[in-house]
């Protein structure tokens, strides 16, 4: 049989796939990593995690586009989701750093990251990662964003069964409560743009079929390419 072959583009700028592979050069630095010890050099890792993020490129593909084992691919993008959550900012910086970008106000909002988990019973035996109100399995991620909807700031993953279930449709007839809720929509739809903006911007977080203690490192990692991609000082 005849193996068809092809020429992937990543829907990313080269000037985001360089400070990846320079993060990534530091690292090996820090290690100790002897020159000619890594089966693929600093670039193409870089692209390698760049398009399992951005295009949600199947491992078994990537490893065989750069013709290394699916273990070494593993490897990479473990590494390469390390070195760029290390280089997210923890809260205490981005709290410190909003006043300075004129900040009047900021939002938080949450979102689900849906799994392939399986069912993980809590004490109650309820599944700790199933959320009822997206009727699937996830992790449910906390999102400061910028008065523009632009996040600074992503929370450690919790369990999906911690998000709010939807409200009784009768629950908030009043007409008071209903103009409130009309207002706080309006300054939801804000907040939802952070989380619309990740999910949009990587595939991967569409759905996560790594394990469930990655998806932390995972969006840490996303909020720092979406600071090299889009240039923002914050």
């Amino acid at each position: 049989m005849t193996s068809v072959t092809y020429t992937a583009v990543p829907n990313a700028r080269r000037g985001t796939a360089e400070p990846v592979a320079k993060l990534l050069h530091e690292h090996w630095e820090r290690l100790g990593t002897r020159r000619g010890t890594r089966a693929l050099g600093a670039f193409k890792q870089a692209v390698l995690v760049l398009r399992w993020f951005i295009d949600g490129a199947r491992l078994v593909q990537l490893a065989r586009d750069n013709g290394i084992s699916t273990t070494t691919a593993y490897r990479y993008l473990h590494e390469g989701l390390t070195v760029l959550a290390d280089h997210a900012p923890d809260l205490a910086t981005a709290l410190e750093r909003a006043p300075a970008a004129g900040y009047t106000h900021l939002n938080l909002d949450g979102t689900v990251i849906r799994t392939d988990c399986v069912a993980a019973p809590g004490p109650n035996k309820a599944d700790l990662w199933w959320s009822g109100k997206h009727r699937h399995h996830g992790g449910n991620v906390q999102v400061i964003s910028a008065p523009d909807g632009w996040p600074i700031w992503v929370s450690p993953v919790r369990p999906g069964r911690e998000t709010p279930s939807r409200s009784h449709r009768d629950a908030n007839s009043t007409s008071g409560r209903k103009t409130f809720n009309k207002v706080i929509r309006g300054i939801h739809g804000v907040a939802e743009r952070a989380n619309a903006l990740f999910k949009v911007t990587f595939k991967a977080l569409r759905r996560v079929s790594l394990d469930l203690g990655s998806i932390t490192r995972i969006v840490r990692a996303a909020r720092a390419l979406l600071q090299m991609e889009h240039g923002r000082t914050t």
